[in-house]
């Protein structure tokens, strides 16, 4: 075969290297996020590289956020009792009005009633009074020991593991200009290969040097372009001509504030960190705590109805009240701690902490940020882009000699 002959077909190959190494590109990033659950019959599917390691990436995450970025005591201790107390007023004093009367109630029906009504506006603005109080003092010892009461490691891990999707979007949303590059880059390597590949084919017109030229180009340009993300750590000057730092390096300041932004918005939120106090590993400590506090102000008001109510019901009986009003107080706490979520937004400030402390990161520890996501399953990836890259280069074979 000739070039004057088939001069298109020559022609076409470094256009065609140049396709082989974009789609290759294009599948290894897919094949990284989709889909999101195993497709296919074991061991004959796939699985999205991060869903499919979501609890190794989770921690991997976890990991260089609590021990990096966030530090939960310093985090709440920006947190003031005082102001949050005064945040939660209004449904606090409801809490306690409804609390009281269905204690009494389910006591002793109609034992409200009856009471003199000083007796019962004296009980109920006196636990109203201290109520406030209490919230202050179990707020500042949350605050001195929210290590006993709050897992964030715990809370993060099954954050990102219960959502996949999540996990994607944290990788995928801080790199897309990286995922970008690795698309792009596939072509201009591509076809600078395709060019070689044409010389090659010219002088041999081997039915061998196609796919393997085809598998070469989606081996190569994808370990380069996964190199090229990361390294040079530092900028570096090559062949006194250029100068290249990794792209994903040289973005630090943008991707600490998208990182920031959406660990403040989706995975440090105050809904999230209510969760993991009230329904965590450690949160019969808090309910300990706060049932605690609770029958402390119940005990220094009681006194108020107890020559009322004790006669009614019987000493013993009056205590077992007591006990009740405090567990469902304690019940009730934490939904009325939610009315100082925008308060307690701005003052845990998330957000721009992270940014700081990302900043303020190594080369090497702020790469660990994005490369736990390619590392140990990039081979798989690069594999893919090689076959591919392969099988494409065979059809152009049976194209040519067909």
């Amino acid at each position: 075969m000739d070039f004057g002959t088939h001069w298109q077909v020559y022609v076409t190959m470094p256009f065609i290297a140049a396709l082989i190494g974009y789609v290759t590109k294009r599948v290894a990033i897919e094949m990284m996020f989709r889909p999101l659950e195993f497709v296919g019959v074991k061991p004959f599917g796939w699985q999205g590289v991060l869903p499919a390691n979501a609890e190794r990436m989770a921690a991997t995450a976890t990991e260089m956020l609590t021990t990096n970025l966030v530090d939960p005591k310093e985090i709440f201790a920006r947190l003031d009792p005082a102001q949050v107390a005064k945040e939660i007023e209004q449904p606090l004093l409801r809490v306690v009005e409804d609390v009281t009367r269905e204690v009494m109630e389910t006591y002793q029906p109609r034992l409200w009633e009856v009471l003199p009504n000083g007796a019962q506006q004296l009980l109920l603005k006196r636990v109203q009074a201290e109520a406030p109080k209490a919230i202050t003092k179990i707020m500042r010892e949350i605050a001195d020991n929210i290590e006993d009461v709050l897992d964030l490691k715990h809370m993060v891990v099954t954050n990102l593991v219960r959502d996949k999707a999540l996990l994607n979007r944290l990788i995928r949303d801080i790199s897309r200009p990286e995922m970008r590059f690795i698309a792009r880059s596939g072509i201009w390597f591509g076809f600078v290969l395709g060019c070689v590949q044409l010389v090659v084919w010219a002088l041999t017109k081997s039915p061998i040097v196609l796919p393997l030229f085809g598998l070469g180009i989606g081996w190569f340009t994808d370990w380069l372009a996964l190199k090229m993300i990361f390294l040079p750590r530092e900028p570096k000057r090559f062949f006194g001509l250029y100068t290249w730092q990794g792209i994903f390096q040289k973005r630090r300041d943008q991707v600490a504030a998208d990182y920031g932004d959406m660990i403040a918005r989706e995975i440090i939120t105050i809904p999230n960190l209510l969760e993991a106090v009230l329904r965590g590993p450690k949160s019969d400590k808090l309910f300990a705590m706060i049932t605690r506090e609770v029958q402390k102000t119940i005990d220094a008001q009681a006194s108020v109805v107890k020559p009322f109510v004790a006669i009614a019901v019987g000493t013993k009986k009056f205590q077992e009240m007591k006990q009740t009003a405090a567990a469902k107080a304690a019940e009730r706490v934490p939904e009325t701690i939610r009315y100082a979520e925008n308060y307690a937004i701005n003052a845990l400030d998330v957000r721009n902490t992270i940014v700081d402390r990302m900043r303020k990161l190594t080369a090497l520890e702020f790469e660990q940020l994005l490369r736990p996501a390619f590392r140990q399953d990039e081979w798989k990836l690069i594999a893919v882009g090689a076959v591919i890259g392969g099988l494409v280069g065979e059809l152009q074979v049976l194209a040519l000699l067909g």
